[in-house]
């Protein structure tokens, strides 16, 4: 479903014209459609019904608490990789017995902050965390509920900044050691067995690797689960990619969902899933304003008011995101659609046909719902955007714009 299309040769998000959103609320702007967050996270949960899992949504993909509340008032549990993602969590009013907690470096402080919530289960990547969440957990007289990442060497066939289940990713333990980490663990004062996950990697547009990774598990699940009464849950973590490109075709659940389904049928276990991107991805842009346009005798530059501090993704992993004119316009010009910042890197399109605009004309940046806003910054001292949502017919500011005082309130000279 695309919530953004044209309407008398205007973009609109549902009902709302763009061009009145930036007149109202400036750009660089990001605009999001409450429809499309909806409609995608009932599609999955229809899709894997069969299972009934627990649709945790990742924060990290998109932490505005509107975003968040919209899908917590869908049943959605969450997806959290930090002690400042639990308080957005709570704050937004979730359910502590549906927040799993995920991450790498998980400190002492955030360990029992998520004990003292009574989280679901904190998905564990080393030996070593297991320890530490055990320790935590004695101190307070609490039980500390884990799952065990298993890497299953997996090659994703994603971008290599984004994949997650290969070996030589930092990601979780590999087969053959997770037995022992189970052993050990199971061992340790105030732990609790809860399950197991896996996550093998972002954007993922085919569903076989999927089955893959649950095939490779399967035996190992049912070892665990013999051994351990309390073993009870397998998170499959996220990945369900979505189309950037207009050649791209997106991973739909119901494909997804045939792949992994009779798997997970055979397990008898709770079913979690993560899914970030798939859910929000698409239900965002960023629309900008045309600066300058520049020319050289090797290319045509677009200079906009938006850069790679707002949008880092094309910078990072030269992701793709399409540029649509806010006027609908079919002529094209080739070139690089650049921010200002002092950055070779400070491009949202490199080399690629671009919409022809002339300065003050308006772009948007889609598919910017997912990892937009969540990863910008305030580099080269630049305020972040405001952040608009759209029901229907109506428009509301979820994130104000910042100020330059805003950017040195915490300073001191």
């Amino acid at each position: 479903m695309n919530n953004f299309i044209y309407k008398d040769q205007e973009l609109y998000a549902d009902d709302v014209s763009i061009r009145e959103l930036a007149e109202q609320y400036g750009t660089p702007l990001y605009v999001y459609s409450k429809n499309h967050l909806k409609t995608q996270f009932e599609e999955l949960t229809n899709a894997m019904a069969e299972v009934d899992p627990l649709i945790c949504y990742s924060v990290k993909a998109n932490s505005n608490a509107s975003v968040i509340k919209t899908f917590l008032e869908l049943g959605s549990g969450l997806d959290i990789v930090s002690g400042g993602e639990l308080f957005r969590a709570l704050r937004a009013g979730a359910d502590p017995q549906k927040i799993v907690y995920a991450g790498v470096g998980k400190t002492e402080e955030e360990i029992k902050y998520a004990l003292k919530e009574n989280i679901l289960f904190f998905t564990v990547e080393s030996e070593a965390e297991a320890k530490r969440i055990s320790d935590c957990a004695s101190e307070l007289d609490l039980t500390g509920r884990i799952a065990f990442r298993i890497n299953p060497d997996v090659d994703p066939k994603t971008h290599k900044y984004i994949s997650t289940g290969k070996k030589e990713n930092k990601f979780g333990l590999d087969i053959e050691r997770t037995i022992t980490a189970y052993e050990t663990a199971s061992s340790l004062p105030n732990i609790e067995i809860a399950g197991i996950h896996m996550h093998i990697g972002s954007q993922l547009l085919s569903a076989k690797p999927f089955e893959e990774a649950l095939t490779k598990v399967k035996e190992l699940c049912v070892e665990l689960k013999d051994k351990y009464p309390t073993f009870k849950h397998i998170d499959i973590g996220g990945g369900i990619g979505i189309q950037y490109k207009p050649e791209q075709e997106a991973l739909s659940p119901k494909v997804y969902a045939e792949h992994v389904i009779p798997i997970l049928k055979t397990l008898d276990l709770k079913v979690v899933m993560e899914p970030g991107r798939n859910l929000a991805g698409n239900a965002g842009i960023l629309v900008s304003t045309v600066q300058y346009v520049k020319d050289n005798p090797f290319k045509k530059f677009i200079v906009i008011d938006a850069a790679m501090n707002d949008l880092i993704r094309p910078a990072l992993y030269q992701a793709h995101h399409e540029i649509l004119p806010i006027a609908e316009n079919s002529e094209t010009v080739f070139g690089d659609l650049v921010g200002p910042i002092c950055e070779s890197g400070d491009f949202l399109a490199a080399d690629r046909d671009l919409p022809a605009v002339k300065q003050g004309d308006l772009l948007a940046a889609m598919s910017a719902g997912a990892y937009g806003f969540t990863m910008s910054s305030n580099y080269n001292s630049r305020p972040r955007p405001a952040e608009v949502m759209v029901d229907n017919d109506k428009a509301f500011i979820i994130c104000e714009r910042e100020t330059f005082e805003d950017i040195i309130r915490k300073e001191t000279l």
